[in-house]
């Protein structure tokens, strides 16, 4: 068998579909599971959405499209993001993909030299790391930490930040902590970026989902709409995930580059998608709305259940739908010396599936607490039984 590349061994991969795998097929032996694993609203995509889909295909909207997208859908995206983000933008600066995720392995591999460093958070979506190591960049963690509510530290950041800078990763709200950013921590980023010349990538796939406060954008502030990329996409608002459906924001310049990158491995996105998706956009929002309240609602019922059991410690997130509690006390009190330990117990003992931190990048420097993740992207139900069964099995 002929030899695969070596550059295949620098990929990663995401451990939640990993952990998915195994639930189902431990459904399928008739084990009851209890899944706050997958980051995955459990809402229907609304009706009007699915509707405009179904018309899209019925008048034919199933051909081969521009690889940055339709123009109606990017004037759509365009006076969308201008309208939130207070910045003004045009259709030449947005590239529509098949779901979100290219906009992160594109908007890198356009940008990032071999040997050129990439500050990502960490803990954080495993992806970012990936892809910077598989283009030849060189990953340089920055720790968000528990007792800033999962935010970094700046002066942290300014020491990380230099000449071989070449992009800076956002994510706010984050996954996997629900923690966000502050605009003044925003302002700080900024004044770095400007001042080595640097590109920030700003994955705002949860930018609809801040339960707390205002959601900020670093492509707000003066002079960052020229080296930012917006990622967003319509997964998680519109509860979208399998119509695979994103986008990115950028520099008509690098645009032209993302898309050039989508002719080579996509094509296009599929056209019929992209009908649905001006429908989300420009639609009714209502549906949408009352899935981020419910979020809202099951935020509140699961930080309590999670502090209500001993061992566990968890803050309040100011967004998505994740909870990143501390187990450290919890995993002593089992016997088990890691969260991926307790990871297992949970899942073969209790039925409940959860990620641990492992999920997310190597421990920084210094961090010897234990975490896991949950996704409260699941009824108030389950999260009621699911807290149920952790609370027996800690507690005896």
């Amino acid at each position: 068998m002929p030899v695969r590349a070596e550059r295949m061994s620098l990929l990663g991969t995401e451990t939640a579909f990993e952990v998915l795998a195994e639930v189902n097929q431990l459904k399928a032996q008739g084990r009851d599971i209890i899944s706050f694993a997958i980051g995955e609203p459990d809402f229907d995509t609304p009706e009007n959405i699915k509707q405009a889909g179904i018309k899209a295909i019925e008048e034919n909207h199933t051909h081969y499209g521009p690889s940055a997208g339709i123009q109606p859908l990017r004037e759509a995206i365009a006076a969308y993001i201008s309208r939130t983000r207070h910045v003004n933008y045009g259709p030449d600066e947005v590239v529509v993909t098949p779901g979100a995720k290219p906009i992160m392995f594109h908007g890198i591999l356009a940008t990032v030299n071999p040997g050129d460093e990439v500050i990502y958070p960490n803990p954080g979506f495993p992806i970012y790391e990936s892809v910077i190591r598989f283009v030849g960049g060189v990953p340089v963690p920055i720790a968000l930490r528990e007792e800033k509510d999962f935010a970094f530290d700046v002066d942290e950041l300014r020491s990380k930040v230099g000449p071989k800078t070449k992009m800076i990763i956002l994510n706010s709200p984050q996954n996997p902590t629900g923690g966000g950013l502050s605009q003044g921590t925003l302002e700080a980023v900024a004044e770095m970026a400007l001042r080595y010349d640097c590109w920030v990538l700003s994955d705002e796939i949860y930018s609809r989902m801040v339960f707390d406060g205002e959601f900020h954008s670093i492509a707000t502030i003066p002079d960052m709409k020229e080296r930012t990329i917006i990622l967003d996409g319509f997964s998680k608002t519109y509860s979208m995930t399998g119509w695979r459906i994103g986008f990115g924001v950028m520099p008509s310049s690098l645009a032209v580059d993302v898309a050039r990158l989508e002719t080579n491995s996509e094509s296009c996105t599929a056209t019929f998608t992209q009908m649905a998706a001006i429908e989300a956009l420009t639609g009714p929002q209502d549906a949408a709305e009352a899935m981020i309240a419910e979020f809202k609602a099951r935020r509140e019922l699961i930080v309590a259940g999670l502090n209500d059991i001993e061992g566990i410690t968890c803050r309040t997130p100011k967004g998505a739908f994740y909870v990143f509690p501390n187990v450290t006390q919890a995993c002593a009190k089992l016997g088990v010396k890691t969260a991926k330990e307790l990871q297992r117990k949970l899942l073969y003992e209790a039925g409940v599936a959860v990620l641990p931190r492992s999920s997310f990048g190597s421990r920084n420097a210094g961090e010897d607490q234990e975490y896991v993740r949950f996704s409260y992207a699941t009824s108030r139900e389950a999260i009621t039984e699911g807290l149920r069964r952790i609370k027996a099995l800690i507690e005896g």
